[in-house]
């Protein structure tokens, strides 16, 4: 499992070096609306933003199970903190959270296709809204990468999703007891 994870980064390394030099984004960050109207964005990556606004919609639905269906059989996930979750079936273990209990939500704010346009990654910011033991809400949020390959039949599935948590605030950062 170790090694097909090393395979994986390495091949997404050599991928965004592959494709660094395409500037796609604006400076600012960017809406699913700017990919579609904005020049500076390539079909290639509009497409990715769709594709990015239907999974957070069905997930918004359906939760974990909604999620899991998205992804490609040989698909990873890499969670902070967290061991690499390898392959549909595990990743459909691991997300059997309920809308009613947990609210992910994301949005893009930049993304890339390769030259070949048979594989892409978007990034972004996400958020987990749920409920705490004690009743009280909770929030979660941080930054994702979402990199998506096009199948066989045509479809397109995520081959690997990344997320970090938020760094501390300033203001939580360094203070001395």
């Amino acid at each position: 499992m170790l090694r097909a994870v090393c395979i994986l980064v390495a091949a997404g390394f050599f991928f965004l070096q592959s494709i660094a030099s395409q500037t796609l984004e604006p400076s600012k960050p960017a809406t699913s609306a700017d990919a579609l109207t904005n020049p500076a964005y390539s079909p290639g990556v509009s497409l990715l933003f769709d594709l990015e606004a239907k999974f957070a919609a069905d997930t918004a639905k359906g939760g974990g199970a909604a999620f899991a269906k998205w992804f490609a059989d040989d698909a990873v996930t890499l969670s902070n903190g967290q061991a690499p979750v390898v392959g549909k079936a595990a990743i459909a273990a691991d997300t059997k959270w309920s809308s009613a209990d947990y609210q992910l939500t994301w949005k893009p704010d930049g993304g890339r296709m390769s030259p070949a346009g048979d594989m892409g990654f978007t990034w972004g910011h996400y958020e987990g809204h749920f409920k705490q033991k004690d009743g009280t809400p909770g929030v979660t949020s941080g930054r994702y990468m979402t990199v998506w390959k096009k199948q066989a039949d045509g479809s397109w599935k995520v081959a690997l999703d990344a997320s970090n948590n938020e760094p501390p605030k300033k203001e939580d950062c360094c203070k001395l007891p």
